[in-house]
C-alpha cells in the first residue's frame, strides 16, 4: 500500500512539473515548421539522447559512440554520431555527463557539444527522482560547395559554407524504480530566436518534448521483459510515439522490437526498428538496430542502420544489475 501511494505521490509530481514545462507551448506558434532532432532507436540504453535528468543513472562512468545512417542509398542522406559519457558522484546524489553530436543531411549540418548535470532525490526505499539540466552551443551551417541550384545566378544561395553558433539548453525530470521508470524533458529551450533574427535561416531551433514510460518483469532466472513507451511532440508535424518491447536473456543479451509512428500520421510513415544489444564482456556492450518503413513504396533504400558501442569504466562494485537495464 505504501509502495502505491509512493507512486502515486510521483506521478502527481511529474504531472505538475511536467505541466510547467509543457507551459512553454504557448510560447512558440502553432505554425512553426522545422526538423526533428537527430533521432536514435537505441536511446533505451542511453537515455542522455532524451533526458538529461539519466546522468549518473548506471552509477559507474558509462562511455557510448553511437553512428546512425539513414536511406543509405540516397545522395545526401542523413548520417549521425554522438559520442557521450555520464557518471554518478561517489555517493550517488548526483550525475554529470557529455555529449557531442554530429548531424548532416545533404549540404546542412548541426554540430552540438553539450555539458549535463542531474541531481538524484531518495524518494523510497529504492526509489529515485532525478533532475537533470544540460546546456552547450549548437552550431548550424551549409554548405554551399554541396548544393545544386537550377539557377546558379540566385543570389539567395550560398556559394561557400555559412554557418551559426546559438546557446542550447534542455531540461528533464526522471523517476525509476528496480522494476519501474518513467520521464519527462524538453530540448532546444533557447536558442531559436537567434537562428530567426538572421536573414538566411540555416535550420529551426524547436522546442522538443519527450515522455517515457516503462519497466521490467523477471519471466523467468534467465529472462526479463522490458516494455516502453516514447512520445515526441515538436509542434512541427504529427506527434510521433515508439512502442517498444525488449527481452533480456542470461543478463547479457537484449533482443526485441520497436513501432515507430504518429497520431495524426499523414502519409502513413510507420516503421519497424529490430533491436539487438550484447554486452561483449563485464564492462563492453554492443548494440545494433535496422529500421525498415511500412510504406508501399518501401525499399532496402529507405532502412537505415544503427550501430553503437559501450564501455563501462567502473568495475560493477556500486552498479547493482538493474542499473543497466533502464
Amino acid at each position: 500500500m505504501g509502495s502505491s501511494n509512493q507512486i502515486g505521490l510521483i506521478f502527481s509530481c511529474l504531472l505538475r512539473i511536467g505541466s510547467t514545462l509543457l507551459a512553454g507551448f504557448g510560447l512558440i506558434p502553432l505554425s512553426a515548421e522545422g526538423q526533428q532532432i537527430p533521432q536514435f532507436s537505441q536511446y533505451t540504453f542511453n537515455g542522455l539522447h532524451i533526458n538529461p535528468a539519466y546522468a549518473g543513472y548506471k552509477l559507474d562512468p558509462f562511455v557510448q559512440a553511437t553512428y546512425r545512417s539513414q536511406f543509405m542509398a540516397f545522395p545526401g542522406s542523413p548520417q549521425t554520431f554522438s559520442i557521450s559519457g555520464d557518471m554518478a558522484s561517489k555517493d550517488g546524489s548526483m550525475g554529470f555527463g557529455a555529449t557531442l553530436l554530429s548531424d548532416r543531411l545533404g549540404a546542412s549540418s548541426v554540430q552540438s557539444i553539450l555539458l549535463t548535470y542531474a541531481y538524484k532525490i531518495k524518494t523510497g526505499d529504492r526509489s529515485y527522482l532525478g533532475l537533470g539540466i544540460s546546456g552547450g552551443t549548437s552550431e548550424y551551417s551549409i554548405d554551399g560547395s554541396r548544393l545544386l541550384p537550377d539557377d546558379p545566378t540566385d543570389g539567395t544561395i550560398p556559394m561557400e559554407r555559412i554557418n551559426l553558433f546559438t546557446p542550447n539548453l534542455n531540461s528533464g525530470l526522471f523517476f525509476h524504480t528496480e522494476s519501474f521508470f518513467t520521464g519527462i524533458s524538453v530540448f532546444n529551450m533557447i536558442g531559436r530566436q537567434r537562428l530567426e533574427n538572421r536573414d538566411l535561416a540555416l535550420a529551426t531551433h524547436n522546442f522538443h518534448y519527450f515522455f517515457q514510460i516503462g519497466g521490467i518483469f523477471e519471466l523467468s532466472p534467465q529472462a526479463s521483459l522490458k516494455p516502453s513507451l516514447l512520445v515526441r511532440e515538436d509542434l512541427s508535424g504529427p506527434t510521433s510515439y515508439d512502442l517498444n518491447t525488449m527481452v533480456l536473456l542470461d543478463e547479457r543479451f537484449w533482443v526485441g522490437v520497436s513501432y515507430r509512428s504518429g497520431w495524426g500520421n499523414r502519409g502513413n510513415r510507420n516503421a519497424i526498428a529490430m533491436l539487438f544489444d550484447l554486452f561483449l564482456s563485464n564492462d563492453l556492450r554492443f548494440g545494433y538496430a535496422y529500421d525498415f518503413n511500412l510504406t508501399a513504396t518501401n525499399n532496402y533504400r529507405n532502412n537505415s542502420h544503427e550501430f553503437s558501442l559501450g564501455y563501462y569504466l567502473g568495475d560493477k562494485m556500486r552498479r547493482p544489475g538493474h542499473n543497466y537495464k533502464f
